[in-house]
């Protein structure tokens, strides 16, 4: 919120905070912060990085982060059926990202780059982004593009309508729930300006992690969706009882 003339202006988005301007160029508070967020965990997994241990003593850092990753990629794995160190990089990097950037709302003059439609909408297409590439590096070009057209080359179009409203559903949804959490907390600040907000702020801190399990489980199970329907139906479980009994009968024979 900003004083302008006397009049209290309420900030919806952090898009409309202007930080600095050079010829014509504007420095919002969303570009600032989201840099800000991608500098605090570059330096702080650098930092808890150089420090590793394989010995029976370990600091706590190390401790937090083994305990954090080991949650991720067990939790990836369920969604994926295994293989929870492939995704690991891409859905924990979002995971972390969005869980930070909501989390730093409790420092005072911060605003979360994610109550911004552009970041979300970053976010969302990276995921859009991330779908096609897991499936064509698991299944190739073919066998991806070949899920358009199931079960019939009619479903092209409505598939294609999918992509693109899943991506904006995952933008609308993060992107709505911090805007909304955000605009409560300044109604309830001009009507009770010492209780509420505090009630809303631990609250707010529950909610900013629920948002970013809700994006980062929506976004593995899309990308799991896409690399499950790219198989090949022929590669399926019904082809090893062939080749097994093949090598049964082969071992028979004199």
């Amino acid at each position: 919120m900003n004083d302008t003339g006397g009049d209290t202006v309420m900030q919806i988005s952090p898009d409309q905070w202007i930080l600095a301007e050079w010829n014509g160029l504007q420095l919002t508070a969303t570009v600032a912060f989201t840099w800000l967020v991608m500098a605090l965990l570059a330096a702080g997994s650098r930092l808890v990085t150089s420090r590793l241990s394989t010995g029976e003593k370990v600091s706590r850092w190390q401790v937090m982060l083994e305990v954090i990753v080991t949650a991720i990629r067990d939790q990836i794995s369920e969604i994926s059926g295994g293989d929870g160190a492939r995704y690991l990089p891409f859905i924990g990097t979002l995971f972390l990202f969005i869980a930070a950037a909501n989390l730093l709302s409790v420092v005072p003059g911060y605003v979360p780059p994610t109550g911004s439609l552009s970041t979300t909408a970053a976010l969302a297409i990276a995921v859009l982004v991330a779908v096609p590439a897991f499936s064509i590096a698991r299944q190739g070009i073919g066998g991806y593009l070949k899920t358009y057209v199931r079960p019939s080359p009619i479903m092209l179009p409505f598939n294609l309508v999918s992509e693109a409203s899943r991506t904006v559903a995952l933008a609308v949804r993060l992107y709505g729930n911090v805007m909304s959490g955000t605009i409560i907390v300044g109604i309830l600040i001009s009507v009770a300006p010492f209780f509420f907000p505090v009630v809303m702020q631990v609250l707010g801190l529950l909610t900013g992690l629920i948002q970013a399990y809700i994006f980062a489980v929506l976004a593995m199970v899309y990308i799991a969706s896409g690399a499950r329907s790219s198989r090949s139906p022929s590669s399926g479980v019904g082809a090893a009882p062939a080749n097994q009994t093949g090598h049964s009968q082969t071992r028979k024979e004199p």
